[in-house]
This record gives C-alpha cells, structure tokens and sequence, in this order.
C-alpha cells in the first residue's frame, strides 16, 4: 500500500529575493551560504544521496536559526523529518515535523502547517494508526480551505483514499482517487497521475481485475522510469511483485521483489528493504526453500522491529512460522504463531497490568535502595566516630578527610542511582498510562489512578448495543483455530473503528459477541442515533464480509445486533486485569433484542423507538410483541436508513 508524503519544498525557490534577504536582519554572507547549503542538500536528495543531504541540510538548519528565519528554519526541518521517513527512523521524523509545525506558526505559513499535518497522517498511517492518520488528513484539509493550494489537496485527498483501501472500502477509496487524479490531469503533475495508476491496479488486484491491475501498475512504472523518481518506482515494484504472486508465478514475483530490494538497499529504504525481504521469503517458501525464506524473513523481522511497523512484523513472523512448521522445528514455529497473536492484539488488558506491575516494582526497589544507602552511610558515621575516639589526635585530619570522601561517594551514587530510577519510572509509567487509555474511558482511568478504585455510577438514560454471530459453533467447526481468530479479529477491529468513528464506549469482547454502550461516561447529543448508525454500519461490514468469503470459498459469520435503552450502573470490579463494565435490566433486555433479532438487521426495543423515531434519516418496522426469555411480551422493531433519493 502506497504511503504519500509531501516534498512540497524541494522545488521551492531558495532565498534569493531582495526583500527575503531584509526579513532576516543579518549579513548577506551568513544569508547566501545557508541558501547554499540548502540548494545543496536539496540537489543531493533529488540525486537519493539520503546521508549528504542530511548533512547539508543540517548546516543550512543552523544558519537559519542565526538568522531567525523561521519559513527556512520550518522547511529544513520538515525535509530532515522526510529524509528520516525514507531511512526508517519514524520517531527522528516525527521529531523534526514537531519542530517544522512550530517554525511554520511563528511565520503563519498555512502552506507549511498544512504540509506538516499530511506528513503526520502519513507516519500514523505507517504504524497502524488509520483512525489518527485520518485526523491529520482532515485538519490539512481544514487548512487548505484557507489557501486554496490545488496540489496540497490532491495529496491529502489520496491519503485519505489509501486508508479507505487498507480498510477494504474500495468503494469510497475510489471516490478519493478519482477527485485527486481530475486535479492532478489539470495540473499536468506526472508523478501524482502515476501514484493514482498504482493505487487503483492495487484496488483492481485485490478486487482479482488481473488485466485491469497490470495495466495501471505498467503505466505508473513507466511514468516513475521516465521521471526517475526512484522511491514511487520501489513502490510500484513492490506491488507488481505481489501480483505475480497473487497470479501464482513466481519467478515473476521474484524478480520484481528482488528489483524492489535491490533499489531499497540503494536509497536505504529501511521499510522496503523489511518488506521486500518478507515478500521473497514468501514466495520461497511457495518454492519449498524453506531455510531460504527463514534468512530473509530474519532479516525482515529485524529491520521491521527497528521501525517499530507492527503490520510488517506480522508478516514476517507468518512467513517465518510457515518455514519453521514445514522445516519440523516444532518450538520455532509454534513460538512464532504465539508472536503473530501477540502482534494481533498488542494492548490486552494482561499487558496493561503486567506494565503497572513492573513500574510498582521498580518503585519499591528505588525505595528499598535509598533505605539501604542510608543505614550504610549511618554506620560508616558511627565507625568512624568510634575510629576518632580511639585514634590520637594526629590522626584527626586524616580520618575526616577519608569519612568525607567516602561520604560524598556515597552520596554522589545514591544521586546518581535515583535519576536513573525515576528516568526508567517514568517511562515505564508513561506507556503503562497510555495501554490504561486504551481499556478506560479517560476520566474513569483518571479516578483509578487517584484512588486505586473506582466509585460505581448510575446513568438514567444508556443505549446497550450487542452483537452475535449466527450458528457460530456449526461454523468455526469448519475452520481451523488459526483462521477462526483471525476472523473474529478482522470483524471486532472493524468494529473498534465504527465505535470510535460514532463516540460509542467500546465495553467488552465474551467469545463471538461484542458489547457496545452510547452516552458512557457522559451523554451527549445524538448518542442514540450514533448508536444506530453504528449498529448499521456493523451489519453492512458483515454483509460484505460474508459476500467476499463466499467468493473465496472461506466460512463467514452471519450476525445479529440488538440495541435497548434504560438506566445501568456503571463501574470497575476486581483488583486484577480489571474491567470497565456495565450492569442493570437495561443489559438484560438489550441480550433479549439481540438473540430474538434476523440475521443482518438491527433490532431495537419500543423504549429506544419512542426516543429515535423522529429522526429523519431512518425507517422503522413494526415487529409486533414477541415473547423474549424471562421479559415475556414485547414489542421490537427493525430499523433502517432511508434510501437517498
């Protein structure tokens, strides 16, 4: 999947304007020569001499800074913070694009902000972070409006695209494309005609459109050839390799893999020369060269694991469990599938309490130490009292020097052993505050930290939203452990997504059901709609999901979804691996509207209608009173939404 990041200075021009020159209020000669440098090192990134122009730019960097040129200060960042993208140092460049977002606000250069904010949505995008990635692209968006720069906003409106297709939502990824492609025609900008060719033969090879992906991929390399843009031809070969694959030829998909290697090594692209070494790994273990693909797959896991890129790493361990099982290494294998789970589900609450755990510990050891120095330091006081009392007085002087110096050893130590402990605390409890997050709604994991417990709260008014999915047993008799996870992973991900896209409270995962809750910890406006339109959203995702696994022969999920309103009480129970949870009637009855709902629909109790059924977007259907267990009689109805017309 292409990533796109703005080079949106390299072809700016560099500093050679009268009036620039007055802006900076200093000698001419510091101007020209930090214009120099920069002309340089811009020269050497466009040749992919990566290390030069890091070099170069850094020198312009410091001039600048003497210069208080703040546009020049922020574009010399910003192009460091790309250097290191390319070189796969993500947090080098996410520092530099901090320091860049900065000088541009000092100057209110929009241009650059906006810049800045896409190469954030990039760098979340390149570690998984889709949702924040999508943050970052709608507020460059936001700043567009202000200066209206058709180019900026091709670029943002394609990375907005990629996320769409990485989350398989070719319909609207397509929508995207094609707005960027109409500007980049109009602006005669070859290189992003081609980044938009190679996305869509991405989309036809997923979409198995084999001529259709061929042809776009043909036509971008040739345009990346004739432009002799080197990195977007790494891409492209990369994605050509994968077709071949897809396509089961794999001398092909070899030589293109190692096409894309051998250019990666040359531009030291350290995501490419991972995934590059990955996919051949693959392809050999297709060969049956299985300690062929262990080495290169080692070699990928490595430098995937430098650039911190957990979808990388998945792969890697795939195709390192896939050489180790059919090689018989056994433990190998089977320590590489506990990895792939691992990586699959990388913020359980086990890891959240493991992390506190260690940071107590840490804490008692500092406390234990600090104690220890000082019952030393106080008998080394009395034994040197006692030393003096005895010892003549011409041994005075002597034994108060030795007891200051080894005092202030002691000392020195002890200083020296606490900033390192709190340094190694604080970090430790920095990444154990941010698993918290990720399991407690903010305000609850705020209270848990304060107190060490959390008082229960009532609600009047909650939406309780379940899922289930249909037969599950029948149907995961048909699959194997590996695929059934994987499964039950793909759809519960993209159910994490809609809860977040609605601001919905993700509760708690029991087997195939998900549990979700509008309006916790604090109601607002439109919670129950929100609730709805995720409840929609979830059915529509099934339904796809289902067709595109019936079209690949793969076992799928139906699914049924209830949603019921009324009070709850709300809290946290227990001392270890706690959990946010909800209780009440409400949870009771929001069950019942679940199992007595049809597959594919959204079923809802009469409180909940009485609430959303003026809401113009939806259509309700009258499902009579139908006994549920233990509630007897009750009335249900199915909710749509209205068809645009």
């Amino acid at each position: 999947m292409l990533i796109f990041i703005l080079f949106i200075f390299l072809d700016s021009q560099i500093g050679v304007g009268q009036q620039e020159k007055k802006e900076f209020k200093k000698n001419d000669k510091t101007s020209d020569s930090a214009d120099s440098l920069y002309k340089i090192a811009v020269s050497n990134y466009k040749n992919g001499d990566l290390k030069k122009a890091l070099l170069n730019f850094e020198k312009s960097h410091k001039l600048y800074n003497q210069l208080l040129a703040f546009r020049k200060i922020g574009e010399c960042n910003e192009n460091m913070g790309l250097l290191n993208f390319d070189l796969g140092d993500f947090d080098k460049a996410e520092y530099y694009f901090v320091n860049a977002l900065a000088a541009y606000k000092k100057e209110n250069y929009k241009k650059g902000e906006s810049g800045i904010l896409n190469n954030f949505g990039a760098l979340s995008y390149s570690v998984g972070k889709y949702s924040q990635a999508i943050e970052y692209y709608l507020k460059a968006l936001k700043v567009q409006e202000e200066i209206k720069n058709e180019i900026l906003s091709a670029t943002i409106i394609s990375n907005i695209g990629g996320i769409y297709s990485k989350l398989k939502d070719f319909n609207n990824a397509i929508i995207y494309y094609n707005r960027a492609s109409v500007i980049y025609k109009k602006l005669n900008d070859k290189k992003g005609v081609a980044k938009i060719l190679l996305e869509n033969g991405y989309i036809f090879m997923k979409q198995k459109k084999s001529s259709e992906a061929l042809s776009n991929f043909k036509q971008a390399l040739a345009i990346a050839e004739k432009e002799d843009d080197r990195l977007l031809e790494i891409e492209i070969l990369s994605n050509l390799g994968e077709y071949y694959f897809t396509e089961s030829n794999y001398e092909k998909a070899l030589f293109y893999y190692n096409r894309c290697l051998k250019f990666a090594e040359e531009q030291n692209s350290l995501q490419y020369k991972s995934s590059a070494r990955i996919s051949i790994g693959t392809v050999l273990i297709k060969q049956n060269k299985y300690k062929e693909a262990e080495e290169k797959c080692k070699l990928g896991y490595k430098y995937a694991l430098q650039l911190k890129a957990i979808a990388i790493q998945e792969e890697a361990c795939k195709c390192l469990y896939q050489s180790y099982k059919f090689m018989g290494e056994t433990q190998l294998a089977l320590e590489y599938h506990e990895k792939i789970s691992s990586l699959n589900d990388s913020l359980k609450i086990e890891e959240t309490s493991n992390k506190m755990m260690t940071m107590e510990f840490q804490k008692q050891q500092l406390v234990d130490s600090l104690s220890f120095v000082k019952k030393q330091h106080l008998a080394e006081l009395k034994h040197k009292e006692e030393v003096q009392r005895k010892e003549k007085q011409r041994n005075y002087i002597i034994a108060t020097l030795c007891l200051m110096m080894l005092v202030a050893g002691g000392l020195w130590s002890s200083l020296n052993f606490v900033r390192k402990s709190r340094a190694a605390l604080k970090i430790e409890k920095d990444r154990s505050e941010e698993l918290l997050l990720n399991i407690l709604p903010e305000e609850i994991a705020e209270e848990l930290k304060e107190k060490g417990s959390v008082n229960t709260q009532e609600h009047n008014l909650v939406s309780i939203l379940f899922t289930d999915f249909k037969s599950f047993t029948q149907t995961a008799a048909n699959m194997t452990p590996q695929s059934l996870v994987e499964e039950i992973n793909v759809c519960f991900k993209a159910f994490d997504l809609i809860v977040e896209k609605y601001q919905i409270e993700k509760i708690k995962t029991i087997g195939d059901a998900y549990m979700a809750a509008g309006g916790l910890p604090h109601p607002f406006e439109h919670s129950f709609r929100n609730v709805l339109l995720a409840g929609l959203e979830m059915q529509d995702f099934i339904t796809i999901r289902v067709a595109e696994n019936k079209q690949n022969n793969i076992p799928a999920f139906e699914m049924r979804l209830g949603i019921h309103a009324g009070p709850i009480v709300a809290g946290i129970v227990g001392v270890k691996k706690f959990q946010y949870d909800v209780w009440g009637d409400t949870v009771n009855t929001a069950s019942r509207m679940e199992s007595n709902c049809e597959v594919g629909r959204v079923n809802i109790s009469e409180t909940l209608y009485d609430i959303v059924k003026d809401y113009p977007e939806f259509d309700f259907e009258y499902r009579g009173e139908i006994a549920a267990k233990g509630k007897g009689e009750v009335k249900m109805y199915f909710v749509n939404l209205k068809t645009q017309t």
